[in-house]
């Protein structure tokens, strides 16, 4: 499969798969990817502080969580994993409202019932997220199969990592896509590293994960993940093919995952300890930045400058939400709240449960 890439080395924009956006609508995808990394960086902070008990980064990713939601419609549905949070900075969800919940403080909406980074936002068409592997490919097709019955004009998009591809549910939402022809876009974010295990463990030295679309009979793309006018033009495509009834598409977004794993994770025991910081495959930020600038539209001073407004204003929305209480300091929500908020009637055996507890 040919990568699909429109920025060149130099930052100019060639090919088909331009999707040729006016700058202002650049400028405010770099913005989104630049506040979604000032805000990855303050959370991965306080983690080492303990006023959280976990975090992953999307660093050097943001293009594909911002530049896909910008090419989707406001209320496609979104089935994302943890480390897409640029799906909702670019729908403008409240930065205060994810760290309340990474917080699990008195503000998080949550109440304390999921880990950090698992976030939910239904009014931001963002299927709440899980930890297990795998599991929000068929959640997305099955929501898009039900998508067409209604005859909503609705499709969904979800997200997994490449090493997810060796889960079942990989291959059973594959399979239901083609029969049903369900308006979906299946992203494998192939960032070369499931935690510790490279890429080939999971089968990507044979061939592209772009090419296991073609058993099940589904349209696919590869397209560089760092450069954000290609994953625009690559999502415009697949969504135009989804909203017209032609069905599913594969979409491999070749990246490179520059931060850990996540808090937990060491990567100098698996890779090279200064390999992210040569930007394999490029920084997105700067590649779009650097297009801006060749454009005309954009410079230096104004890039200095508005990295810094960001990081000014995620440091006085995590004051707030510090004030609000941490891992820390508390408050703590009650056990009492994990039976609530699932069932509309509580049923019988979770009501035993809470009163054995005391609660």
């Amino acid at each position: 499969y040919q990568l699909i890439r429109v920025l060149d080395d130099e930052g100019v924009a060639v090919g088909a798969w331009d999707p040729k956006l006016p700058p202002e609508t650049l400028r405010r995808g770099l913005r989104a990817m630049m506040l979604t990394r000032a805000y990855d960086d303050r959370m991965f902070r306080q983690q080492r502080q303990g006023k959280i008990s976990f975090y992953m980064k999307c660093t050097g990713e943001e293009a594909i969580g911002v530049g896909q939601a910008f090419a989707l419609a406001p209320d496609d549905m979104l089935f994302a994993t943890y480390r897409q949070q640029g799906l909702l900075i670019a729908r403008d969800w409240p930065i205060l409202d994810m760290m309340c919940e990474c917080y699990s403080n008195s503000h998080d909406r949550l109440k304390g019932r999921q880990l950090p980074v698992l976030y939910s936002a239904r009014a931001a068409s963002f299927f709440s997220l899980a930890g297990n592997l795998g599991i929000q490919f068929p959640q997305a097709v099955g929501w898009a199969m039900a998508s067409a019955i209604k005859g909503d004009h609705r499709i969904a998009a979800s997200w997994i990592g490449e090493g997810s591809t060796a889960e079942p549910d990989f291959h059973h939402a594959l399979t239901f896509a083609s029969v049903y022809r369900a308006p979906v876009i299946l992203n494998v974010v192939n960032n070369q590293w499931a935690i510790s295990s490279h890429q080939e463990i999971a089968g990507g030295e044979a061939a592209t994960f772009a090419a296991r679309a073609i058993g099940f009979g589904l349209a696919s793309l590869r397209v560089d993940g760092n450069d954000f006018l290609a994953v625009c033009g690559a999502t415009q495509w697949a969504a135009e093919r989804a909203r017209n009834n032609h069905g599913a598409t594969l979409i491999e977004m070749f990246t490179y995952r520059a931060a850990p794993h996540s808090t937990s994770d060491d990567p100098t025991r698996y890779r090279p300890e200064d390999e992210w910081r040569t930007w394999p495959y490029g920084d997105p930020i700067e590649r779009l930045s650097k297009h801006l600038i060749r454009m005309g539209e954009w410079s230096p001073e104004r890039h200095t400058q508005l990295e810094a407004e960001l990081v000014d204003y995620v440091r006085e929305v995590g004051r707030e939400a510090e004030s609000y209480g941490t891992m820390q300091t508390g408050p703590h929500f009650s056990v009492r709240t994990m039976f609530e908020d699932v069932f509309k009637e509580m049923p019988w055996h979770l009501r035993r449960q809470r009163q054995e507890l005391g609660v």
